[in-house]
C-alpha cells in the first residue's frame, strides 16, 4: 500500500511508522487513521518485522483530532465525524495491543487528545525533553477516547487521571515521567538514537516470549478495553451534541476563553 500521510520504513527488523502531517501537528482524520491502521496491520503480518516504532514528523507527535474537520458538521449531525473517526481509531488501538511484537512510542513533540491515547496504547514510551502534553477534551466540551479511560488511570493512577481529565492542564516531559506516563525522557538530540537502539535490542530479542508476555498482560484488561472504547465512542458522540461543545470549539479557534453554560 502506498501512503500519503505517513512514512513507513523497515530496517534491521524494526518498522518505523512516522506521522507525516506536520502542518496540522499530525492531527487525526478519517484517512489518516485508516493509513496508520494499514501500516500496523503490515507490521503484524510481516514476520521480518520484530519491533515497531511510532513517531511524528515536525513539532508534534500527534495533536489529536483535527478540530477544523469537525466544524464542517456544525450545521448537520455533529456526532457523525466522531462515529466514523473513533471507530477507525478504536480498531487501531486494539491492533496495537494485539500485535505480537513490542511497540514503542517515540514521542518527538507535542501530544494531545487521541495522540496521548495512541502513545499510551504502545508498550513503551520514550519522550523528548521538549515534549508537551495536554488532553484537551473537556476544554472543548468533549470526553476521552482511544482507550484514554483505560490506559491513563493504569499508568498514572485514578486520582491523577481524573485531575488531568477535569482540569486539563498542560504538562511537560518531566511531569509525564514523574507520573508514570512515559518510561524515559532524553534530550531531543538523543531521541532517535535512543529509540533506534532500544527497538533494535527488542528486534533481536525472544520475539515469541515477548508476544506471550504481551498477551498475558493484555488478558487482564482487553475485555474492559474493548467495552470502554465503545463507551468512549458513544460518549464522544453524545458530548458533541451539546451547546458547550460548539462553544468550546469556537472559543478554541477564536483563541478566547470558552463560556460554558452546562448545556
Amino acid at each position: 500500500m502506498e501512503f500519503k500521510d505517513i512514512i513507513f520504513t523497515v530496517r534491521d527488523g524494526v518498522a518505523k511508522i512516522t506521522f507525516n502531517k506536520p502542518k496540522t501537528f499530525n492531527s487525526v482524520d478519517l484517512d489518516f487513521s485508516g493509513e496508520i491502521e494499514a501500516a500496523v496491520e503490515e507490521c503484524e503480518k510481516n514476520d521480518a518485522i520484530r519491533a515497531v516504532v511510532i513517531t511524528g514528523k515536525g513539532k508534534a507527535f500527534c495533536g489529536g483530532g483535527d478540530i477544523s474537520y469537525f466544524t464542517k458538521y456544525f450545521d448537520g449531525d455533529r456526532a457523525e465525524p466522531f462515529r466514523q473517526i473513533i471507530k477507525k481509531v478504536n480498531l487501531l488501538i486494539i491492533s496495537i495491543r494485539r500485535m505480537a511484537k513490542p511497540v514503542i512510542a517515540q514521542i518527538n513533540g507535542a501530544a494531545g487528545g487521541a495522540g496521548i491515547s495512541l502513545a499510551a496504547a504502545c508498550d513503551l514510551r520514550v519522550c523528548a525533553a521538549s515534549a508537551k502534553f495536554r488532553t484537551g477534551y473537556t476544554s472543548i466540551g468533549l470526553v476521552g477516547d482511544g482507550g484514554w479511560t483505560v490506559f491513563i488511570p493504569q499508568l498514572v493512577g485514578f486520582g491523577k487521571a481524573m485531575e488531568i481529565m477535569l482540569l486539563d492542564p498542560f504538562f511537560d516531559a518531566k511531569q509525564a515521567l514523574e507520573w508514570g506516563f512515559v518510561n524515559k525522557v532524553v534530550e531531543d538530540s538523543d531521541l532517535e538514537r535512543t529509540v533506534d537502539e532500544l527497538a533494535l535490542k527488542l528486534a533481536k530479542g525472544p520475539t515469541r516470549a515477548f508476544a506471550i508476555a504481551k498477551e498475558n498482560m493484555n488478558r487482564g484488561f482487553m475485555g474492559m478495553l474493548e467495552r470502554q472504547l465503545e463507551l468512549e465512542r458513544m460518549g464522544m458522540a453524545e458530548a458533541s451534541l451539546t451547546a458547550d461543545y460548539v462553544e468550546g470549539v469556537k472559543a478554541f479557534l477564536e483563541k478566547r476563553p470558552a463560556k460554558f453554560t452546562g448545556k
